[in-house]
C-alpha cells in the first residue's frame, strides 16, 4: 500500500566509528536534518562500527547532533539499574539496545531515568506496533542492523510518543518504503539506517548523502 508521503523529522546514520569522516559529516549536517549514531559497547570498541573511545571524544566535541545507541553490558546495566558510567557529553539522546524481545515495565522505567539523568530522551526498541507507553520514544527495529526489511510496518499516529523506523532502508530502498508508512496527522517519525549506508563494512557518507537528497529533496533514486 502506498501512503501520502510524510518526510521524517530527521534521519539518524548510525554507525560512525572514524574521525576522518568529520568534515563530511559537519558539510552534510549543514545541509540537512541529520543525526549521527554512535555505538556504544566497550566489549568491541575499535571494531566496525564501535569507535575507540579517542574517536568518540573527537566525535562528541563536534557541534553534530549526535545520538548515543547503547548495547552489550552497559545496556543491560540501564535497564537494570537506571544507570551506568557512560561520558555523554555532547549527546542529544540515547538509544538503548538491551535485547529482543521488548522491554518490561521497570526496563522502561530505568531507561526513561537514565535518560532523564542525562537530560536527553531515551529510546527503546519495539517489534510490533508503536507501544503507547510515552516514558520513552520507541524504534520500530526487528533487523537490528542486519539489514532485514520488515513485510509491514506500523502506523504513527497523533498522541502516541515519538516513533522512528529501521530495518532495511538505504539508497535502493528508502524511497518507496517511507511512501507505505502511514504517518496521521500531526504526527512524526524519524528513519534510523546503518548496514544500508556501509560499502565494504565501511561507513559510506556518499551513501548518506545520497538517501538524504531522496528524502529531503526529492530525487528519485
Amino acid at each position: 500500500m502506498t501512503t501520502a508521503y510524510t518526510p521524517p523529522a530527521y534521519i539518524t546514520f548510525t554507525g560512525i566509528d572514524r574521525a576522518d569522516l568529520l568534515p563530511g559529516m559537519l558539510a552534510l549536517s549543514a545541509r540537512y536534518p541529520i543525526e549521527w549514531g554512535v555505538l556504544f559497547d566497550v566489549a568491541q570498541e575499535g571494531a566496525p562500527l564501535f569507535p575507540s573511545e579517542s574517536v568518540r571524544r573527537v566525535l562528541q566535541s563536534a557541534p553534530l547532533r549526535l545520538s548515543a545507541h547503547i548495547c552489550g553490558a552497559a545496556a543491560r546495566s540501564i535497564v537494570e539499574t537506571g544507570d551506568a558510567a557512560l561520558d555523554l557529553a555532547g549527546f542529544s539522546r540515547v538509544q538503548i539496545n538491551h535485547g529482543r524481545a521488548g522491554s518490561s515495565d521497570s526496563e522502561i522505567r530505568n531507561s526513561a531515568l537514565f535518560g532523564a539523568r542525562q537530560g536527553v530522551r531515551a529510546a527503546l526498541q519495539c517489534q510490533g506496533d508503536f507501544p503507547t507507553d510515552a516514558r520513552v520514544d520507541w524504534l520500530y527495529d526487528v533487523s537490528f542492523g542486519t539489514g532485514v526489511r520488515p513485510a509491514t510496518w506500523p502506523a504513527a499516529k497523533a498522541g502516541l510518543p515519538f516513533c522512528g523506523y529501521s530495518g532495511g532502508l538505504g539508497p535502493d530502498t528508502v524511497f518507496d518504503t517511507l511512501r507505505k508508512f502511514e504517518i496521521g496527522a500531526g504526527a512524526a517519525y524519524w528513519i534510523d539506517m546503518e548496514s544500508g549506508v556501509r560499502t565494504g563494512n565501511r561507513f559510506d557518507l556518499a551513501k548518506c548523502e545520497t538517501v538524504c537528497s531522496i528524502v529531503f529533496d526529492g530525487h528519485q533514486p
